[in-house]
């Protein structure tokens, strides 16, 4: 081989892994876009068991094609709370499963007699799925035509790299220097290192595939090549858990010890196995024979079994590796000054960005918290204005400044989300969001503003008379109400609630005007002051304008139904 002929083959190595890796991306965002609602139940139903979470997260890698992906949702799950640290292990656990997926896929697409042209059957999908993307009108359809795009991409960045690998096989000084890699732990290094540097452990094992195939590389080889992947797929996770919180940083390192604890007890039996029968057996003969004459199945299988059995071996001392992470990052004793503590956001999380329509469920999650600091908000501001009690003033400015950093905070979430690849559903959601923010922010400023009328009572040495205090905690009943009613709708999207909602609202406006006109007959018979009367009548006003704003959290659900 010459030269040149050396240099188009590493070029043409590249283009296929190039291709390969933007296939998965594809593949994975169409997917998780078109099923973006199966996905959140999925993800949700999580934390019931562990057994259950290793199958969600098998089942989630599966659909998304990425483990780095789900593990990172395990991660930004943990970040919120939503997720115990031993639930996310077991998704984590399940993730690995997922990965094999890709393998089998790529194994069995270029399986039998003619191999090569059954990779070009499945390219030619690429053209049929670009070409639904380009004359589709309907979302969903160019999310279908993206998923075959991509599933055909697969095969094309395959064919490519068993191209290369061909060409490779012919130079015999490439063939005797793979074959002189014969150590065990050198070959798992290599795996490591390679998948860390293309952050993807299916294209590591895709290439192994390919590498068996061509004859450059033992089975017993791209095995343990293999077997390094999987330790290699932990950068994403240790990227992401770096910059997270302590729970964060406890579940990347969970994947490590994970995945290099399988590998360990992997090469343990191997070479057990090796020494018993005199270095007559591997794991290799043992997978050569179950699968005769189809290098690329007995390696994909291999890497299925080798992960199935390790999440069996593991699981059950979840909760010790659990407690030994717990040690092993302790958490940071934070001192806040004088007391103090910052605002924060409770369900958003950056790493969730890789998921869109995950983050987009955390979103609401963050927005349905901030509903309730502003409902907290206004039952403090009108108990105030009735007792002329200032003893929760410190809570109320607390969650001000919580309602305001949650404004500005999801406002600069949401704008990123919105470049990422969304479900026409879930932009229209983000449209909406938008609004209901600003929404919840006014609930808190005209919070605020009922707080200044007590405290300029206390200055004129005024107080509402005991009727207006009676009408007043009966008009805080009725906000109650219509909150109760508005964040059923919200979260359930109930038309029904959306109906009970806006007739409170009215009811609301009906109570108000009663309320003024009570105030008027009250002046009239000198029960109250003009003085008084001002600030009662902007109060009402007020409380009209926070019922708007929480019916307009209602009114934003109509439509979002598919």
């Amino acid at each position: 081989m010459s030269n040149i002929q050396m240099i188009t083959a590493v070029l043409t190595l590249l283009a296929g892994i190039g291709v390969f890796l933007v296939a998965c991306s594809m593949l994975s965002k169409n997917l998780e876009t078109l099923g973006s609602s199966k996905l959140r139940e999925l993800f949700a139903s999580a934390s019931k068991s562990k057994l259950l979470g290793v199958g969600i997260g098998a089942l989630g890698t599966a659909a998304i094609q990425s483990s780095g992906a789900t593990t990172v949702i395990a991660i930004g799950f943990v970040n919120a709370g939503i997720m115990t640290l031993a639930q996310a292990a077991a998704v984590i656990y399940g993730a690995n499963i997922g990965t094999t997926i890709t393998g089998q896929i790529v194994a069995w697409g270029i399986s039998g007699d003619g191999g090569i042209s059954t990779t070009i059957i499945f390219s030619a999908i690429t053209g049929i799925g670009a070409f639904i993307m380009a004359f589709a009108t309907s979302d969903r359809v160019k999310n279908i035509g993206g998923i075959l795009t991509g599933f055909g991409l697969l095969f094309v960045g395959l064919g490519t790299m068993s191209g290369a690998m061909e060409s490779f096989s012919e130079l015999e000084s490439m063939r005797v220097f793979l074959a002189s890699i014969g150590n065990v732990f050198l070959l798992v290094l290599i795996g490591a290192v390679l998948t860390a540097i293309i952050q993807s452990s299916s294209v590591m094992t895709s290439i192994a595939i390919t590498m068996v195939v061509a004859g450059l590389i033992t089975l017993d080889q791209g095995i343990y090549l293999t077997m390094g992947s999987n330790i290699g797929s932990c950068v994403v996770a240790l990227i992401a858990g770096a910059t997270g919180t302590t729970s964060a940083k406890r579940a990347s390192l969970i994947h490590l010890i994970f995945n290099v604890s399988g590998v360990v007890i992997f090469m343990i039996v191997g070479f057990v196995i090796s020494m018993a029968s005199g270095n007559a057996v591997g794991f290799g003969t043992i997978f050569g024979n179950l699968f005769p004459g189809m290098p690329q199945i007995q390696l994909a299988m291999f890497h299925t079994v080798f992960n199935v059995v390790a999440v069996i071996i593991m699981l059950p001392f979840t909760d010790l590796l659990v407690s030994a992470v717990t040690h092993l990052v302790p958490d940071l004793a934070v001192e806040e000054p004088e007391g103090k503590i910052a605002p924060q956001t409770h369900f958003i999380d950056e790493s969730l960005l890789v998921t869109p329509s995950i983050a987009v469920q955390q979103t609401k999650n963050e927005i349905v918290g901030m509903a309730g600091v502003a409902m907290d908000n206004f039952k403090s501001a009108i108990v105030i204005a009735r007792t002329l009690d200032f003893s929760e003033r410190a809570e109320f400015e607390r969650n001000e400044e919580q309602l305001n950093f949650l404004n500005r905070e999801l406002a600069r979430y949401i704008a990123k989300l919105f470049g990422e690849q969304l479900s026409e559903k879930d932009r229209g959601y983000l449209s909406h969001a938008l609004h209901t923010i600003s929404d919840l922010e006014r609930v808190g400023d005209y919070s605020a503003n009922i707080i200044g009328y007590a405290g300029k009572l206390v200055e004129e040495g005024l107080d509402f008379s005991s009727d207006a205090k009676a009408e007043l905690e009966a008009l805080q009943e009725m906000v109650e109400r219509l909150y109760s009613d508005v964040m059923h709708a919200y979260i359930d999207e109930d038309p029904k609630m959306i109906e009970n909602a806006k007739a409170i609202e009215g009811a609301i406006n009906i109570m108000g005007g009663e309320m003024s006109r009570g105030h008027i007959d009250r002046m009239t018979d000198g029960r109250c002051t003009p003085e008084v009367g001002a600030h009662y009548l902007a109060l009402i006003s007020d409380v009209e304008r926070i019922s708007a704003h929480l019916y307009n959290l209602a009114k934003a659900t109509r439509g979002l139904k598919p």
